[in-house]
């Protein structure tokens, strides 16, 4: 008897160690799929501070590449605007019309303008030397404005054109004949980021 109840003691331990072990696997019996533990708090706090390290990465490279690209952007222009700068545009004595090529060299500029709207430009007003000084730097002040109007007109803002006038005080051929005077009654461009 002693014999049979040792039997069963041990039968009776097997099969609750068999019941301990398939009762934890009926998940994995049922969905075929393990359940893998939960992390702990900390190893989330790791994943979380990972994914928001990449993502400031992310972040950080894009703005510089933006930085890159617009500072290339604004090198193209300004190389452009170094070739429509020294432009100057021509006016006949006493006169602050525009003729067609003044026309023509700030439909260019205007067209500039509108395409770069991080710049802006400033007009200086020219006179020769023949008038007095006063006379010439009102001269000088209405040819800037007949040309700021002109790239107004076009759409470019009224805000991003200035005007200056330098009279007599600044010519380019200090000749004291027509061909001297002709090339100092004139407008210039100083084109200057916004």
């Amino acid at each position: 008897m002693r014999r049979d109840r040792c039997e069963l003691n041990i039968c009776v331990i097997i099969a609750l160690a068999l019941m301990i072990a398939l009762g934890g696997c009926t998940r994995y019996r049922e969905t075929g799929v393990r359940e893998a533990p939960m992390p702990e708090a900390s190893a989330t706090a790791e994943i979380s501070e990972s994914a928001e390290t990449e993502e400031a990465g992310r972040t950080a490279r894009a703005e510089r590449e933006r930085l890159l690209r617009e500072e290339s952007l604004e090198e193209e222009a300004l190389k452009e605007a170094e070739v429509l700068e020294p432009r100057n545009i021509h006016f006949e004595f006493d006169r602050y019309d525009l003729g067609a090529e003044a026309r023509a060299i700030l439909d260019e500029l205007g067209t500039w303008l509108l395409e770069n709207r991080d710049f802006g430009v400033v007009i200086e007003g020219h006179c020769d030397e023949r008038g007095t000084d006063e006379y010439n730097l009102v001269l000088g002040e209405r040819r800037a404005k007949s040309a700021r109007d002109y790239l107004v007109a076009m759409g470019v803002g009224a805000g991003r054109v200035g005007t200056i006038s330098y009279g007599e005080e600044r010519p380019l051929d200090p000749g004291n004949n027509e061909k001297a005077w002709a090339k100092n009654r004139r407008a210039e461009f100083v084109i200057k980021g916004l």
